[in-house]
């Protein structure tokens, strides 16, 4: 409006001034007043070229202010999608104990991902660890005590990533240091489906048999430095084989996942790789879901089976042998809560798993014949974390043992039982600097043995490198 009032008076102005024009120039005046118009022309001029500038300058800000509304209205729809499609995609597999651990960008996904895992300890005993064991449960595979003093443990070399569009593979190398010597070993080799239709997926090779829960979990992401006992004892520490693994995760609104292994049966607690190098299988289920957004929850139940031909345990120098069949159920649990769902600062993890073991077949004692031998065990542990604040976590477990006692043929022999079940207290701290390591302080009251023991551990465990998220 101003503008249009100071373009009406330039025009009477400049009307005014063409009148004055049009006079005589002998008026003594018009001079005077010619020069006073054309310095209000002057003036007005300049009034509205600068409002004119100021119009235009406010019109770009304006401009610009919807502009940038509009494209932070549109980033932050997309980041709302992006969270809805996160927050899906980490519910769906967060129950999925079973999922591959391989994580590859897509425009990565076919070069490896090549990580490293050091895992140091420093153990003390109470007792020679070289003379321990647990009577009337000789113990198998990997099963046993750490070496005393200070050791390296195990480095894990893991290399993933996807073959084609349609397969994925993993190579698991732990390098390990016994007797002096270093040993390096296989531990997993697998092959597995992308785009099995149904909710299929097959692994091909050798991996860590899916039975129960802690089975499958690498040893770096134990909770504790060592396994309960009933593993131990019933899976000579952790159970793993070269064969096919099936499982199918039902399309339900909870979680449901079904699978089934067919194995060559060459690993404790099976030996020999009988039936023609198909001595094992096993079948489990696991359920699962979420109460809340601070409570979630997993349970499972698995069955092995598996054929032994002369299965060594107990002394490695003088073993016992076992011919014949194992069987072995398992149910486990295992309640996670954090605030909200968010457990970076606070949460606490609640985890059982109950094993019943039944063998039937014949013993062989160290320079003796084979003698019939069919004995019922079971054994559970307990163990309950917590992490009150950042970095910091406390946990406390109890596991044990138990079974039949056999009859005196098996007196005096490291078949017949104690007294008493075998039990096992123990209690640890830990602080992570980052997810990529950890400092771990373990005390453990063992009263397995033949004599009471009081076992303290340091251990560290760092990554470096490409490493996949870990299963619920």
């Amino acid at each position: 409006m101003k503008i249009r009032k100071i373009h009406v008076l330039l025009a009477m102005a400049m009307t005014a001034s063409s009148n004055l024009s049009a006079q005589p120039e002998s008026s003594p005046d018009i001079a005077v007043l010619r020069q006073e118009i054309q310095q209000m022309r002057n003036e007005y001029e300049t009034r509205i070229a600068d409002l004119e500038s100021r119009l235009d300058a406010a019109e770009k800000v304006a401009m610009q202010a919807e502009a940038s509304a509009q494209t932070a209205q549109e980033q932050a729809q997309q980041a709302s999608q992006l969270a809805v499609e996160s927050s899906q995609q980490a519910a769906a597999p967060a129950l999925d104990s079973t999922a591959s651990s391989i994580s590859v960008s897509p425009d990565n996904s076919f070069n490896p991902s090549i990580g490293v895992i050091f895992q140091g300890q420093a153990w003390a005993f109470a007792n020679d660890p070289e003379e321990h064991s647990i009577p009337g449960f000789p113990l198998g595979g990997e099963a046993g005590l750490p070496s005393e003093g200070f050791s390296l443990g195990e480095t894990e070399i893991n290399i993933a990533a996807n073959v084609d569009d349609k397969f994925t593979a993993k190579l698991t190398v732990p390098i390990a240091v016994e007797d002096g010597e270093v040993e390096v070993e296989l531990e997993e080799a697998w092959v597995e489906t992308l785009r099995l239709p149904a909710g299929l997926s097959l692994r091909m090779g050798r991996f860590f048999s899916e039975i129960g829960y802690l089975n499958s979990v690498h040893a770096h992401a134990w909770d504790f430095a060592d396994q309960p006992l009933a593993y131990d004892a019933f899976l000579g520490g952790q159970f793993l084989d070269d064969g096919l693994q099936m499982r199918w995760l039902a399309p339900t609104d909870f979680y449901l996942q079904l699978g089934a292994e067919l194995l060559r049966g060459d690993h404790y607690p099976a030996a020999g790789a009988g039936n023609s190098g198909m001595g094992a299988w096993s079948l489990n289920a696991k359920t699962g879901g979420d109460i809340g957004f601070s409570n979630s929850w997993l349970a499972g139940l698995s069955y092995l089976a598996a054929e032994s031909e002369e299965r060594p345990s107990g002394d490695e120098d003088d073993p016992l042998l076992f011919n014949g069949d194992s069987e072995l159920w398992i149910a486990d649990f295992l309640w996670k809560w954090a605030p909200n769902g968010n457990s970076r600062e606070r949460n606490f993890k609640l985890q059982g798993e109950y094993l019943y073991r039944t063998e039937d077949g014949e013993y062989a004692l160290p320079g003796s014949d084979y003698s019939p031998w069919d004995e019922n065990q079971q054994g559970w542990y307990v163990q309950a974390v917590f992490q009150p604040f950042a970095q910091w976590r406390f946990g406390a477990r109890v596991d044990t043992l138990s079974g039949d006692v056999p009859g005196d043929q098996w007196l005096d022999t490291a078949l017949y039982p104690m007294g008493s079940d075998p039990r096992r207290y123990s209690l640890m701290v830990d602080w992570s600097n980052s997810e990529f390591s950890r400092l771990r302080l373990q005390y453990n009251r063992d009263e397995s043995g033949l004599q009471d023991d009081d076992q303290f551990g340091l251990q560290y465990i760092y990554s470096i490198g490409a490493h996949g998220a870990h299963s619920f």
